[in-house]
């Protein structure tokens, strides 16, 4: 179907998607572009909308909203299938993250715009999840310990403060800090990792949270996962090191440590706060592995 099925999240950037989705969306009609679009009405039914979208013979989609948006579509069409055709995805980034564009252009929604109406992609890689009762599919990054943590009180109590309640959240969990043990070996590693560490990010961008250069190596298109380790930082250090967070320079501390991985195995035997695309869940993770040139993405 040469059709795009648009999933808007009227909720993404605080109301902001449902004021300009339209406007935009129409000026992409204008262009001679055919869009068929839905509203999603809370957390997970876009999961829904672009699962029974594909099976209806969809193979172009288009996310108008945030990451969260597109993570949505991403699940939808991949979770659960042994196959998926090639598929398609655009952004019109009306939310408030919008991190996986910036790995390509500092004109997020420009971009996207040009590369929407010239019918412009290239592949992209995806991250597969396996946990305890099924499958999770990132574009993004996935992350556990502190990072996680963060993301897990902010959503669930601070959300409505917007970068006030991020701010809160690191405050808060700067007080509780755990430096915990998520045992793990990647690749042909016999033994398993057990040293107690901050926080692990598995990383298929550069960017998290909008602006934090969490793994400046990382490459979505190259086949591999860019692994992030802090290790057991104290507070007044991790204090002074947080806003190197924002320039990728934290990677040079002595406790950090990075590596390109294709396959992750784990041995954490209770769930965790897991943090993907911006999301968190409470997962007892398996493995995690790379899918090659998975998607293309209009960029």
């Amino acid at each position: 179907m040469e059709r795009f099925f648009a999933i808007v999240n009227p909720a993404a950037g605080g109301g902001r998607s449902a004021k300009l989705a339209g406007p935009a969306l129409a000026g992409l009609r204008e262009k001679g572009m055919h869009i068929d679009v839905i509203a999603s009405t809370g957390p997970g039914h876009a999961v829904q909308l672009a699962r029974e979208a594909y099976d209806q013979g969809y193979r172009r989609f288009l996310a108008v909203g945030g990451d969260g948006t597109a993570h949505e579509i991403i699940n939808g069409v991949f979770a659960g299938r042994s196959h998926v055709r090639r598929v398609s995805l655009g952004f019109l980034p009306l939310g408030t993250g919008n991190s996986f564009l910036r790995d390509f252009t500092k004109n997020g929604a420009d971009s996207s715009l040009q590369a929407l109406v010239a019918g412009r992609t290239r592949p992209i890689d995806l991250l597969r999840l396996t946990h305890a009762t099924g499958e999770i599919y990132s574009f993004n990054l996935l992350s556990i310990g502190f990072t996680a943590d963060v993301a897990a009180l902010t959503n669930r109590y601070f959300k409505p403060f917007g970068p006030l309640g991020y701010l809160l959240g690191v405050f808060v969990r700067v007080i509780q800090l755990r430096r915990r043990v998520f045992a793990l070996r990647t690749d042909d590693e016999k033994d398993w990792d057990q040293r107690r560490s901050l926080f692990l990010t598995f990383n298929n961008s550069k960017f998290t949270g909008g602006t934090m250069l969490i793994a400046p190596n990382a490459d979505p298109t190259d086949g591999l996962i860019e692994f992030v380790r802090w290790g057991p930082i104290g507070r007044l250090g991790l204090l002074r090191m947080l806003p190197k967070l924002y320039d990728g320079t934290h990677i040079h501390h002595p406790l950090a440590s990075h590596r390109s991985v294709r396959h992750v195995e784990f041995n954490v035997p209770v769930p965790v706060d897991v943090m993907i695309d911006g999301e968190v869940a409470m997962l007892e993770c398996r493995a995690l592995c790379i899918l090659p040139v998975a998607l293309d993405f209009y960029i």
